[in-house]
C-alpha cells in the first residue's frame, strides 16, 4: 500500500481524499495556494506545503510546483481530485516520468478519452452507441459541413477537448453553421488549446445517465449503478441522484457490461464513469470522466462501495477485490450540490461564514470543507458542499432532502439552498425522468 500521498486539489474533494487517506494509514501531504491556507484538509493534513499565490494557473495548475512538493516531502503519490490537472494526460506523465505515482488511470488512456473525437471513435470500435454525427473532426469545407448536417438538424457543434459545458453550440438551419463552427472553434482554442471541433444531432429531450466503472488495469473491471445527472443548468449538474429513475435492471446490465468490455479494450485503471445522453429508449455515449466524479457518493450511499479508498488500493497495485456478483443496489440517493452563489441571479458570493448548521439524522450525510468563521474566496469554483441523502425509496429520500435542506444554515454569504429546495418540491422532479433542459425551461429560471 502507497506510505504517502500529495493531495493536489482543494475543497470538498481535497477533504474526502484525506479522511479515505486516514482509514488506509496512508500520509497525506497538502499543497495550498496563499487564499487556501485556512482550508479544513490543509489543517488536518501530516504535512502542508504552499504551492502559489491565489490564480490557479500559478498554484493549482502549476505542474513543478506540485511535483516539487511530492519530492521535498518524499511523497510516492499524488492524487489530482478531479478538475484542475485530474484529466490532463501531460501532468499524468509528468508524475509518472518524475518518479511518483498518479492515483488515476495511465497517461495514455486520459489523452485517448479526453479528446471527445477519439473517445467515439473507440467506443464505436467495440459497439458502443454514439450520437449520429460526423464522426471525426470538421473540415475546413463547409460544404461538407452542410452536407453532413444537412438529415439530421438542429446539430450541435463541440469541442473535442471540451468539458464543463463550454465550447458547444446548437445550430438549427443551415444559415447558421459556419457561423457557429468558428466561434465554437476560436472557444475551442481558446479554453483548451485545442480547436478542433465536432458535430451531433442534438438530441430534445434526453436524459443525461451515467454508468460509474472500477477496472484495475489487470484484466478486472466492473460497473456499478448507474446515476441521472439531467437536473442541469448550462450544462452543470444540480442534482444527482442514484439509481437512475425509470432504468431497468435489464438496462443497467446492458449498458453496464458494454463499460465494462470498454473498460479492458482500453485497458483502464482506477475509477471512471461514462456519460450517455438517453432518449426514446436508447443510451448513446458522449464521453469519458477519467477521474472521481463529484456525485461518486450516491453510488457510493446505495453499493456500500468507497470509490476513493478502491482507486487508492488500485493506485498501490491491488488487483480488483469487488467482484461483479458481490455488487448490491440497495434503496436510493440524491445529491444537492451546495453553491456560493445568488439563487435569483447566480452570482457567486464569497465572504466569511457568520453561521452554520449541517443538518442531521438517519441517511443524512454533508461533505464539505467549510465550518464557521471560514472566508470563502472568490477565486474558484462556487461548490462549497455537497448534501447527500439515502432512503430505502426515492420517494423516502427526497423527503429526507427536504427536511435536511430546511436543516442547513449557511449565514455570511449567498447560497443556492432555496433553489434546491425550490427542486425538491416541485411535481415534475418528484415523478421523476425529466430531461436535462427541464431545470431552464420549466423551472423559469433567470440565467
Amino acid at each position: 500500500m502507497i506510505k504517502k500521498i500529495v493531495i493536489a486539489n482543494r475543497g470538498e474533494i481535497a477533504l474526502r481524499i484525506l479522511r479515505a487517506c486516514k482509514e488506509l494509514k496512508i500520509k497525506t501531504v497538502a499543497v495550498y495556494s496563499t487564499a487556501d491556507r485556512d482550508l479544513k484538509h490543509v489543517l488536518l493534513a501530516d504535512e502542508t506545503v504552499c504551492i502559489g499565490p491565489y490564480a490557479s494557473i500559478d498554484s493549482y495548475l502549476n505542474i513543478p510546483a506540485i511535483i516539487s512538493a511530492a519530492e521535498i516531502t518524499a511523497a510516492e503519490a499524488i492524487h489530482p481530485g478531479y478538475g484542475f490537472l485530474s484529466e490532463n494526460a501531460d501532468f499524468a506523465e509528468k508524475v509518472e516520468r518524475s518518479g511518483f505515482i498518479f492515483i488515476g488511470p495511465k497517461p495514455e488512456t486520459i489523452r485517448l478519452m479526453g479528446d471527445k473525437v477519439s473517445a467515439i471513435k473507440a467506443m464505436k470500435k467495440i459497439g458502443i452507441n454514439c450520437i449520429p454525427g460526423s464522426d471525426g473532426p470538421l473540415s475546413n469545407d463547409i460544404k461538407i459541413n452542410k452536407i453532413i448536417a444537412h438529415n439530421i438538424y438542429p446539430v450541435i457543434i463541440k469541442a473535442s477537448g471540451g468539458g464543463g459545458g463550454r465550447g458547444m453550440r446548437v445550430v438549427y438551419n443551415e444559415d447558421e453553421l459556419e457561423q457557429a463552427i468558428i466561434l465554437t472553434s476560436i472557444e475551442a482554442k481558446a479554453s483548451f488549446n485545442n480547436k478542433i471541433v465536432y458535430m451531433e444531432k442534438f438530441l430534445k429531450n434526453p436524459r443525461h445517465i451515467e454508468m460509474q466503472v472500477i477496472a484495475d488495469g489487470k484484466g478486472n473491471a466492473i460497473y456499478l449503478a448507474e446515476r441521472d445527472c439531467s437536473m442541469q443548468r448550462r450544462h452543470q449538474k444540480v442534482i444527482e441522484e442514484a439509481p437512475a429513475p425509470g432504468i431497468t435492471v435489464d438496462m443497467r446490465e446492458r449498458i453496464g457490461e458494454c463499460c465494462v468490455k470498454a473498460c479492458l479494450n482500453i485497458d483502464y485503471r482506477s475509477v471512471g464513469t461514462f456519460e450517455f445522453l438517453y432518449e426514446n429508449d436508447k443510451f448513446y455515449f458522449i464521453e469519458m470522466n477519467t477521474r472521481i466524479q463529484v456525485e461518486h457518493t450516491v453510488t457510493e450511499m446505495i453499493t456500500g462501495i468507497d470509490l476513493v479508498k478502491e482507486q487508492l488500493k488500485i493506485a498501490s497495485y491491488l488487483p480488483l477485490s469487488i467482484k461483479q456478483k458481490n455488487v448490491n443496489i440497495c434503496g436510493h440517493s440524491i445529491e444537492c450540490r451546495i453553491n456560493a452563489e445568488d439563487s435569483n441571479n447566480f452570482l457567486p458570493s464569497s465572504g466569511k461564514i457568520t453561521r452554520l448548521h449541517i443538518p442531521g439524522g438517519f441517511g443524512i450525510r454533508w461533505e464539505s470543507h467549510i465550518y464557521d468563521g471560514y472566508k470563502v474566496p472568490p477565486y474558484y469554483d462556487s461548490m462549497i458542499g455537497k448534501l447527500i441523502t439515502y432512503g430505502e425509496s426515492r420517494e423516502i429520500a427526497i423527503l429526507r432532502m427536504k427536511n435536511a435542506l430546511s436543516e442547513l444554515i449557511i449565514d455570511g454569504i449567498k447560497t443556492n439552498i432555496e433553489l434546491q429546495q425550490r427542486i425538491m418540491n416541485d411535481s415534475n422532479f418528484f415523478k421523476g425522468g425529466t430531461n436535462i433542459h427541464y431545470l431552464e425551461k420549466k423551472l423559469n429560471l433567470n440565467i
